[in-house]
This record gives C-alpha cells, sequence and structure tokens, in this order.
C-alpha cells in the first residue's frame, strides 16, 4: 500500500494479546465489590456499557457506571487486582502472528508503539506475562498521554517520542470502535480494524476504519503492499 508509514500503532487486548473474556471476567469481580449482583437488570445494563466502549480507559468507564470518584477508584481496583489474577494464572496469550507482525514493521524500519487502556500496572503485567518488555519501541497508557481512547492523546504522544515528522506517516490498528476514532481524530493515513477482538465490521468502519482485517498478522503486507 505505502511505504511513507513510519509509526505503527497498536492496541494490545483484542489486537494484539487475546482477551478470550478477561475483561468481563474482571468487571464482574469490580460490579461484585460495589455490590451490584451478577445476573440483575443493573448488572447487565453496565455489562453492556463495558461492552461497548471496549478500548476506553478504564478508569473513565467505571466513572460513567459508578459516579463518585471513590467508588469508581474502588471499582477500578477491584477490576485490576482481578485482572492481574487471571494474568498470573496464565490466562494471557499474544494473538496468532502478533508479535511476528511487530518483529515485521520494526525490521522494515518502522517505529512501533502498543497502547491500551488499562493502566501502567496492568499493561506492565500482560507485557511480563508474554516476555514482551522490549517488544516495541514504546508502550502507553492513557495517564502517560494525559487522556485515553478515543481521544488521539496516545496516538500524538506516541509520535512525539519517537519524532515522527508528520501524523499522515502513521498507521493505527485496533479491534474496537475507540480505537479507530483515536486513529481518525490523530490523523493517522491508516487506520486499521481488526476482527480478533470486541467490535465488528460494521462498527468499525462506522467510527473511521480505513481497512478492516482478519487480524493484525496481516498488518505488515498491507504496509508493505
Amino acid at each position: 500500500m505505502t511505504t511513507d508509514i513510519r509509526l505503527v500503532v497498536l492496541d494490545m487486548a483484542g489486537t494484539t494479546v487475546a482477551d478470550d473474556g478477561l475483561v468481563e471476567r474482571a468487571f464482574r469481580a469490580a460490579a461484585d465489590e460495589l455490590g451490584v449482583e451478577a445476573g440483575d437488570a443493573e448488572h447487565q445494563r453496565m455489562l453492556e456499557h463495558v461492552r461497548a466502549t471496549m478500548g476506553e480507559s478504564k478508569i473513565s468507564v467505571f466513572r460513567h457506571l459508578f459516579g463518585a470518584e471513590d467508588r469508581a477508584q474502588r471499582a477500578n481496583l477491584a477490576f485490576e487486582s482481578a485482572y492481574h489474577d487471571l494474568v498470573d494464572a496464565g490466562h494471557c496469550s499474544a494473538l496468532p502472528g502478533a508479535a511476528e507482525a511487530i518483529e515485521q514493521l520494526r525490521s522494515a524500519g518502522r517505529k512501533v508503539v502498543l497502547t491500551t487502556g488499562f493502566s501502567r500496572a496492568t499493561q506492565d503485567r500482560i507485557l511480563k506475562a508474554l516476555g514482551w518488555e522490549e517488544i516495541a519501541d514504546l508502550t502507553l497508557c492513557p495517564a502517560e498521554a494525559g487522556r485515553g481512547r478515543p481521544y488521539p492523546d496516545m496516538v500524538l504522544t506516541a509520535l512525539l517520542r519517537t519524532q515522527t515528522d508528520s501524523v499522515r506517516r502513521i498507521a493505527v490498528a485496533g479491534d474496537t470502535g475507540y480505537d479507530m476514532l483515536t486513529g481518525t481524530r490523530a490523523g493517522a493515513s491508516v487506520v486499521a480494524g481488526v476482527l480478533t477482538g470486541a467490535h465488528r465490521e460494521e462498527r468499525l468502519r462506522a467510527d473511521g476504519a480505513t481497512h478492516v482485517l482478519a487480524s493484525v498478522a496481516e498488518l505488515p503486507a498491507l504496509l508493505d503492499g
């Protein structure tokens, strides 16, 4: 497609890392901590919101769901604790072809930045579990960029930190509509949705995907094509 892309910003859970329901399982622990019983109408409403906002900063999701800051922080701590337990128990794996795709992108002279809606503590837990501490040029979480998705902050922070000279030389890839919004709002030339995670092609295209791929494994060929 183009050899002009110099920076590739990749989402983690659902794009390069298998989710396998871990976010929803950890959310149930957070809801339980706040006294929301599984199976009732309120729990289902909250779960639907979590699914719709996959990719957004998790603390932002909990602020929407629980209102008061102290309740949102309690929910977020419970979520992170449950997610960490799942990762530590071995329920964390790379999606097929993801590591190889990152290697191909970097071998072609492109910078690769991994981004997430999780906190730095959770992001680091995942990277350590996968042995990915050095796999990318940079990793970013919302707190390190200003705002999380769907704002463009993480992509633009990646541009600044890697000294990329134009937003038109950026490709963004992710599995959620929020990833697509982030990419389009940042001015990226390529905003690629992948079908290995939360949202389907209709949502990805509605939120600005320039391309929809079966998986991130197809991204190097798209950029080199």
